[in-house]
């Protein structure tokens, strides 16, 4: 008697079935695999040139969050933002509505780019409504505000951070792999500055709204980069306003301010800040070498070197989208910003010294708190 035979099909079934089994015995496992965490929602708080030509291009390269509404102070702008960029119009808040952010469950990180006089109500306000907080830089207008701000936040249990971008920059992140290293030795050599020609009026030359003028809004990323150069801590001030060339422009504010920062080992910073020249550049000199960089506070179109080398860094990095993923982590995490809110009224107190001295013809000042 032949032995039967299975015809073609029926080994082809069988050879599914075996196959079907070995996926079902791997199932479960694939099964297991955990989903995407969705992106948390920025909400953007003043709808100016930052937010539009940075923040909104950065939230669309993000990893971790997305654009999930405005506060404006133009209901048809925040109206227009919405059907462009595809959150509902319920997302749509007024200054004087933000408390209602608590309400929506879409909105996880509130970032204030409103001008500087505003950013500790705004912030304040966000953090009420439940909503952690990126504040953009300089924190406040005077230390006390800061410490309001950090008080809101620490009360209501979220997290604040600063809109400090160059953290997140590779060129900046080389300056302090050389300090944490101690590869040049203690930089003990410190110049730079960071200066435009103002032409048109803005309310960054208005001292209600800014505070001050380049030292607010230029100088404080010198103060940043000085910090970055050196593990010591500023011990005094010497600062000084220089004579204005366009007074009937500069009414309330500074056009230029130079000044000397001492530190508690030796070191020694020279540095300016200007509405009325140009300058974009930082270096740092210790016995064993230097580094340098210039462009260096800009967007994009950074420049480096070491006595030792020309960096190169690529491709080029979006910083406010590193930033902003940052954030997102930190929250998810649980874990604080290594850009804080504390940072932000660190540079503060240096901020509101150097006006001090300058005010006081050159005195010098010590640097407290």
């Amino acid at each position: 008697m032949k032995t039967p035979r299975f015809p073609a099909s029926r080994r082809s079934f069988l050879a599914q079935l075996t196959a079907g089994a070995a996926v079902a015995a791997f199932a479960p496992s694939i099964r297991a695999q955990p989903a995407a965490p969705r992106k948390l929602g920025v909400a953007l708080v003043g709808l100016g040139g930052y937010a539009k030509g940075q923040l909104l291009p950065a939230l669309k390269v993000t990893k971790d969050c997305r654009l999930a509404g405005v506060v404006t102070g133009s209901k048809d702008k925040g109206v227009q933002w919405a059907k462009e960029h595809g959150f509902p119009e319920t997302s749509v808040y007024s200054y004087d509505t933000m408390a209602r952010l608590a309400d929506n469950k879409d909105i996880d990180i509130v970032y204030v780019v409103t001008p500087n006089a505003l950013h500790a109500e705004h912030t304040i306000a966000a953090a009420k409504a439940g909503k952690h907080v990126i504040c953009e830089k300089p924190m406040a207008n005077t230390v006390a505000e800061c410490d309001a701000m950090l008080a809101a936040c620490r009360a209501a249990k979220v997290k604040l951070s600063i809109g400090y971008r160059l953290h997140f920059d590779p060129y900046h992140e080389e300056l302090r792999r050389l300090v944490r290293t101690g590869e040049f030795g203690a930089f003990t050599k410190l110049t730079g500055g960071f200066a435009f020609k103002m032409t048109r009026p803005q309310w960054r030359a208005e001292r209600k709204l800014a505070g001050g003028g380049p030292l607010m809004d230029l100088g404080v990323y010198v103060i940043q980069e000085a910090y970055m150069a050196t593990k010591a801590k500023p011990v005094a001030i010497t600062a000084k306003e220089q004579p204005k060339t366009r007074p009937e422009f500069f009414k309330d504010v500074e056009e230029t301010l130079t000044w000397t920062t001492e530190f508690s080992d030796g070191a020694r910073g020279e540095f300016a800040t200007s509405y009325e020249q140009s300058y974009n550049r930082f270096r740092a000199e210790a016995a064993g070498g230097w580094f340098e960089i210039g462009p260096a506070y800009s967007y994009k179109g950074l420049a480096a070197k070491t006595s030792r080398q020309t960096l190169s860094f690529e491709p080029p990095v979006v910083q406010q989208a590193l930033q902003m993923d940052d954030f997102a982590q930190c929250v998810r995490e649980g874990r604080e910003s290594r850009i804080p809110g504390e940072m932000g009224r660190r540079d503060m107190v240096i901020v509101e010294a150097i006006y001090a001295s300058a005010a006081a013809g050159g005195k010098r000042i010590e640097v407290k708190g």
